[in-house]
């Protein structure tokens, strides 16, 4: 007889099955499982963590359906060597640091594309700009969905480069123009989890952990030239900054 669900589940309206997966994706990304390696047996696994077999492999079946097991009929399951590139995206704390990590990626304009959109400014953020070009997007890499991002561009700005803001990742963009300056860029940081939307988005499972950006960079007379509000796969990213002493 099965004995009773392990504690570390949480009593939540997220199916067991995906919170299983959650904690064996977290085993991988970190490294506890290397890229190659056999994971534990269904037998193992539903010994560990006291479910029913049926959970385990609804687990197993998201974890391959993202790529990162690659079940082998007779042999077992094996962590996929693609694992090696999870994770390499650095959330960088300098603006040319964050040009350079995405100068090369492709967003897809899944969602919606509107001009004359205002963003919700605080004081602290600066001073609107007098019209800006929204969209909301899905950026990927090596066909991974890693970030969903709400983009507010100052228009005057955007009608310089319409054809590649719409193409490209916005910050090396705005680094590139010479009619535009960046005066002064930050960055605000926040640990959340992934609702429903978001999860469809990133093919992860709701309530997944995720990073949430709010990137706003400034121009020389304080206006807000760019705002993104951008939320990323936790297991998709780093985030890492000198401390001082």
């Amino acid at each position: 007889m099965l004995q009773s669900i392990h504690s570390i589940f949480a009593d939540s309206p997220v199916p067991l099955y995906s919170q299983l997966a959650d904690l064996l994706r977290q085993r991988i990304t970190r490294g506890a499982w290397p890229p190659g390696s056999k994971v534990p047996s269904l037998e193992a696994l539903v010994d560990e963590f006291k479910v029913a077999r049926v959970t385990v492999r609804q687990a197993i079946e998201i974890l391959s359906r993202e790529g990162l097991l690659l079940p082998q009929r007779g042999r077992g399951t094996f962590v996929s060597e693609q694992v090696q590139s999870l994770r390499s995206l650095k959330l960088e704390t300098s603006l040319q640091g964050l040009a350079n990590a995405y100068r090369n990626d492709k967003p897809e304009l899944t969602l919606v594309e509107e001009a004359g959109v205002q963003p919700v400014l605080t004081a602290a953020d600066g001073r609107a700009a007098p019209a800006y070009q929204f969209m909301r997007r899905v950026h990927s890499r090596d066909g991974a969905a890693y970030c969903v991002a709400a983009i507010y561009i100052d228009q005057r700005a955007f009608r310089l480069a319409p054809k590649r803001f719409r193409q490209e990742t916005v910050v090396p963009v705005l680094m590139d123009l010479p009619d535009v300056q960046i005066a002064s860029a930050r960055q605000t940081l926040r640990i959340s989890t992934a609702d429903v939307e978001t999860a469809r988005r990133l093919n992860v499972p709701v309530n997944s952990p995720v990073a949430e950006v709010r990137r706003i960079c400034l121009s020389a007379d304080g206006s807000v030239l760019y705002l993104g509000e951008i939320t990323y796969r936790g297991d998709f990213i780093e985030f890492s900054m000198q401390l001082t002493l």
